[in-house]
């Protein structure tokens, strides 16, 4: 299969900016072969309504074999969430985890959510206010990363070591020779966790974990691990691009900043439109034929490995009007930011309220935030899974 430089994936251009491309692919059709960086051709899903029914289409499996460069015991301990199993096993699993990541348990973060946005914001103040800083490392990532420590029952104090790892496991072929390590070690930790948790179990999430059952069904130790893994990586990673995502979005145009501010009323619907126009996860994992699968009008092959875009389907002209201006009362927001189907983001309500709080507390101290380098200086973090800023320089005080 021959394949030119623009079906590219691992093109650092691609990267920097990949909505012109994702335009142009969408206008030649829904589906195309393209190459990753580690040379694997996949077929990228790129429309809206194909994207949509691929997502939860059954032919299109989750269990994609080995990791081969992790060892038997380690990949078992990382792939047996329910993002990468089918049914039955997945309704299972989500049954099972859903009672325990409960909406009431969500709710209930609220007033701890804006106490560490709080926190944050007071040392985000007690800054020089014409030194530029970090939003990222000072906000966005702390803020996710400290509620799901605690929803989980995690020290806070490693978090520096989850933010490693997370950022070498979801890096893709950037950091493969790391992957390893990486990953050993996390699994290392989470199983000092749980024994930890069996032992003296507490009020959190990881002994809801080990201790939900339906009937005489319950989480295996694989699993356990495999969950809170999913959690750690998922429960962050996501809403620091959505905060660090939405703040660019909204300081590299300060009349955004200036129209949110002065009606707040509007941050659901601005939230949403984040989440659509810079999508923090811009492909769903992979997913493999059962056999062959008609995409569009393009016949895919059995076995072949399908990788959805959702930042491409997010801004699919046929869905969304105007699809590249940022709306930030777009009313009619059916994005795919959180999945569809069977395997819809289960954390999503969390990530929204996390961001509902960030957003006021940030609009309300810092009227005057603002970039401290030109939006073109803004680079990317590497791999295809996820679609975040490196840091966001910012400074609080005016020009």
């Amino acid at each position: 299969m021959s394949q030119s430089v623009r079906d590219d994936l691992a093109d650092p251009e691609f990267h920097a900016n990949p909505h012109p491309v994702y335009a142009d692919w969408r206008r030649e059709g829904p589906v195309r072969p393209a190459r990753m960086a580690n040379g694997m051709v996949v077929w990228l899903v790129t429309r809206y309504d194909e994207a949509r029914r691929a997502l939860s289409d059954p032919r299109l499996s989750k269990v994609r074999g080995g990791l081969t460069t992790l060892t038997g015991d380690i990949e078992r301990a990382l792939s047996s969430h329910m993002l990468a199993v089918d049914p039955p096993d997945h309704t299972r699993l989500r049954r099972l985890v859903s009672a325990a990541f409960t909406a009431r348990r969500i709710e209930a973060l609220r007033p701890r959510i804006a106490e560490i946005t709080d926190e944050l914001l007071d040392q985000i103040a007690a800054r020089d206010p014409v030194e530029p800083f970090d939003l990222i490392d000072a906000f966005a990532f702390p803020l996710p990363i400290q509620v799901i420590c605690e929803l989980l029952g995690i020290p806070a104090d490693d978090r520096d070591d989850f933010r490693n790892w997370s950022n070498i496991i979801v890096g893709g072929v950037a950091y493969q020779s790391e992957f390893p390590g990486a990953a050993v070690a996390m699994v290392a930790y989470i199983r000092d966790l749980l024994a930890a948790r069996r032992t003296g179990p507490g009020d959190d999430l990881l002994s809801g974990l080990i201790e939900v059952r339906d009937s005489e069904d319950r989480l295996t130790e694989d699993e356990l691990i495999s969950m809170v893994f999913l959690l750690l990586i998922a429960g962050h990673e996501t809403t620091v691009n959505l905060i660090g995502n939405g703040a660019a979005l909204l300081l590299a145009r300060r009349e955004r900043w200036a129209s949110l501010r002065a009606d707040l009323s509007l941050l659901p619907t601005a939230i949403e439109e984040f989440l659509r126009y810079e999508a923090p996860v811009e492909t769903a994992t992979f997913r493999v034929t059962t056999e062959p699968v008609t995409i569009g009008d393009q016949l895919v092959p059995a076995g072949a490995q399908v990788v959805i875009g959702l930042l491409s389907a997010n801004r699919d002209e046929t869905r969304f009007p105007d699809p590249d201006t940022l709306r930030l009362d777009r009313d009619q927001n059916p994005h795919l930011a959180f999945g569809h189907g069977i395997h819809y983001c289960i954390g999503a309500p969390l990530a929204r309220l996390e961001a509902q709080i960030a957003f006021t507390g940030l609009l309300t101290r810092f009227p005057s935030l603002r970039l401290a380098v030109p939006e073109s200086e803004l680079t990317w973090r590497p791999g295809l899974l996820l679609r975040g800023l490196f840091t966001l320089p910012v400074t609080v005080g005016p020009e």
